[in-house]
């Protein structure tokens, strides 16, 4: 039996360069429910924090990610479900920072910053991406659908208390879904939690993969642009990634894809660039890998995407 993988990549993100992925919690394990979440609707929703996955396996995966000679620029915790649900968390950040001078990130929703314990256990880090989709309750509620447990006027006063404690960067990310949230009145509303929150850097993204809800459709570029200006000089449009040289990936090919496309869809230029393959070499894997049904095939927005297959 194939033993169970905690790392990923590196892939090419969008937002942090080569990015080695870290995904500590079972698959689509999760404070909200996003309409728009490219790993479809959640399974398991909690906000009970608890031991997931074995923190000794996790560290040695990352090891050798490192020492592979991959370009690594960060270490990011993200994937399948809601990283700070994890009570290692704080621990494996620790102990990544002892291994390795490459910066740790957190992809989080930002849910459960007002716990005290959360904030701790983030403090290591070098950068934090929480999100925040939309401030009024009703709209919250639409966009992201939460644990009942959950206050949306609570989840900002914890993205405050959490910048008021944090050395390092916090990029808050804004996911606009097309005549959902992204209204004058619902960006006026993020603008004025944004003045309390006071980020270092605001990322505007759209809905780009295949959603949860077929119905979640992006905005366009002028779109983006216009919501942009509105939001002032720190904010900034999440850009396609700019094409870096990769080492290539050693070991199987299929194996490096599957589990790259078990945590999110991609396309084959995705795939390619992170695993530092020729392009016809990944069609090739797969086309075979589609074929014994391994991955399935999803088209979105005008490209191709691949994801895995969950049994």
């Amino acid at each position: 039996m194939t033993a169970p993988r905690f790392v990923y990549g590196p892939v090419a993100s969008r937002r942090l360069g080569f990015s080695l992925g870290v995904d500590i919690i079972p698959f689509k394990t999760c404070t909200l429910d996003c309409v728009y979440c490219q790993l479809g609707s959640t399974g398991r929703s909690t906000v009970r924090r608890r031991s997931w996955c074995p923190p000794e396996a996790i560290l040695a995966q990352i090891k050798e990610a490192i020492d592979s000679g991959q370009r690594i620029d960060v270490i990011t915790f993200s994937g399948s479900g809601e990283p700070t649900l994890s009570r290692d968390l704080g621990f494996l950040i620790r102990s990544i920072k002892k291994m390795t001078g490459i910066p740790v990130a957190v992809l989080t929703n930002g849910t459960l910053l007002g716990r005290r314990d959360v904030r701790r256990d983030l403090a290591a880090a070098d950068v934090v991406g929480p999100s925040l989709d939309a401030v009024p309750a009703a709209l919250f509620r639409r966009v992201n659908r939460p644990h009942a447990s959950l206050d949306n006027r609570k989840v900002i006063d914890g993205l405050v208390r959490f910048r008021d404690e944090f050395a390092g960067e916090i990029r808050l990310e804004i996911m606009l879904v097309k005549g959902v949230n992204d209204s004058p009145a619902a960006i006026e509303a993020v603008k004025k939690a944004l003045v309390r929150i006071r980020p270092d850097r605001i990322e505007l993204n759209t809905v780009v993969r295949p959603p949860a809800d077929r119905r979640a459709g992006a905005l366009s570029a002028a779109g983006l642009a216009r919501i942009r200006a509105r939001l002032g000089p720190k904010a900034e449009v999440v850009a396609s990634f700019a094409k870096r040289k990769q080492a290539p990936a050693s070991g199987d090919l299929d194996r490096a894809i599957l589990v790259t496309v078990g945590r999110r869809p991609q396309t084959a230029a995705d795939i390619a660039a992170a695993l530092g393959r020729h392009r016809d070499e990944v069609l090739k894997a797969l086309s075979r890998l589609l074929a014994r049904g391994r991955i399935r095939r999803r088209d979105h927005g005008g490209k191709t995407y691949f994801a895995g297959v969950r049994r």
